[in-house]
């Protein structure tokens, strides 16, 4: 029996892109179900788009921009309350999969059968392995090399080219509106990573259309982005209180060591950055959001 497949992509104008976005999704070897648009809030260009395509899209049009983990968290709700479909494969706007991309997914998942989620190998526009989305394994000493062949067993992913089974999301949940943006998708994926591993397909490949193949860090980020780290760290704070005690302490250890850094550094604006540090790590601490559950379809 073939397994169906609702794609979810979230996007906020980003038009040139998301444009892109579902014409890859439209060219897939193994058609997709249902292409599942969460648009938050975007300009009129944007939602008078996405209104022309009719029904060849599922278009989720939110009145205030939620963010990634908003737009993430309706979008898995619409697959649960609105299809049928077997699978969700989650991704944000400026991903860009390749034509077997999902036929390699569902290749592995059909092998495999039991796991709490899949990851593609996410590649920037060069060719190389995009530095936002280094796959991690479960051992972190190890790095994944970019001529992988077999998969490999992840700690966690990211929302850029993922798929999991209905039943796993009907256990777990759906992604926590509340991060705003910043680890919701690692949370999400630990949180399924509990039910059952989850999975690096190396041979399911995207391009993930970034500006720059570079990876976040407080300490070198201009001033528009440093407020936005509040999440990371609050955000952090949650799941990491989540993981075994090893994993909890790394983490903890890993984010003092990054404090140290900015700290002694000679960095611009020092002072603002280890305040924004500061204070996602205190909200951190109390920081409990409550996770939702869809109802599924009848």
């Amino acid at each position: 029996m073939t397994k169906k497949v609702s794609a979810v992509v979230v996007t906020y104008n980003r038009l040139d892109m998301l444009k892109e976005a579902i014409q890859a999704l439209q060219n897939q070897v193994v058609p997709v179900s249902h292409i599942i648009i969460v648009d938050n809030a975007s300009e009129n260009d944007t939602k008078e788009y996405l209104e022309s395509l009719g029904n060849q899209i599922e278009y989720v049009r939110l009145e205030e921009n939620l963010g990634g983990a908003g737009g993430f968290n309706k979008g898995v709700r619409y697959f649960m309350e609105q299809t049928n479909d077997d699978f969700v494969w989650l991704m944000d706007d400026d991903t860009m999969a390749h034509p077997d991309t999902l036929q390699n997914l569902l290749t592995f998942a059909d092998e495999k059968q039991e796991f709490g989620f899949l990851a593609s190998d996410v590649r920037w526009t060069d060719g190389h392995r995009a530095k936002m989305n280094q796959p991690a394994p479960m051992n972190r000493l190890h790095v994944i090399p970019e001529d992988q062949v077999e998969p490999v067993q992840l700690q966690n992913a990211t929302f850029v080219s993922l798929l999991l089974k209905r039943d796993i999301v009907g256990q777990i949940g759906l992604p926590i509106t509340d991060f705003f943006i910043w680890g919701d998708d690692i949370e999400y994926t630990e949180r399924a990573g509990r039910v059952a591993p989850g999975y690096f397909v190396p041979s399911a490949k995207v391009t993930h259309k970034m500006g720059a193949n570079v990876g976040s860090s407080l300490l070198n980020d201009g001033p528009n982005r440093t407020p936005r780290y509040f999440y990371s760290y609050r955000n952090k704070g949650y799941y990491v209180r989540k993981r075994d005690w090893y994993r909890k302490n790394r983490a903890r250890l890993r984010t003092l060591a990054e404090y140290w850094q900015i700290k002694l550094s000679k960095t611009d604006r020092k002072a603002e950055k280890l305040a924004v540090m500061k204070k996602g790590m205190k909200a951190g601490k109390t920081f409990n959001p409550v996770i939702e559950f869809a109802e599924e379809k009848k």
